[in-house]
């Protein structure tokens, strides 16, 4: 599973983290966390995310 980056504060998502204090288990894909996730650090949305190379 991809890693994705917020391009605003450099938060990385990993899919095996998750996130759990947010409510994303671990284990869960980018594409299955809820379009109304925000970014823990810096609180933008799914949108303003890149895939890591």
């Amino acid at each position: 599973m991809k890693k994705y980056v917020c391009v605003v504060c450099g938060y990385e998502y990993d899919p095996e983290v998750g996130d759990v204090d947010n409510g994303v288990q671990p284990g869960t894909a980018w594409e299955d966390v809820p379009e109304d996730w925000l970014c823990p650090l810096c609180g933008v949305g799914k949108d303003e995310f890149e895939p890591v190379e």
